[in-house]
């Protein structure tokens, strides 16, 4: 699974234990609707700073494993 897809999975899960609507998620993390729908399909990458709006919105960490 690349990072999409992980994103786009717990992103989901974490709206789904709130008992969210993608609507209500993309109200908070003040975007668009279709496009946080998009990321939760893992169609696009987020910019940084939207995904840590949508990251706060849903109150999870992201945490990049990072190597050189």
């Amino acid at each position: 699974m690349n990072f999409k897809d992980e994103i786009a999975k717990i992103f989901k899960e974490a709206r789904e234990k709130n008992d969210w609507t993608q609507e209500e998620v993309a109200k908070r993390a003040k975007v668009s609707v279709n496009y946080y729908a998009r990321i939760e399909r893992a169609d696009p990458m987020p910019r940084g700073d939207v995904l840590d709006r949508i990251a706060k919105a849903l109150g999870v960490k992201i945490k990049l494993p990072l190597e050189s």
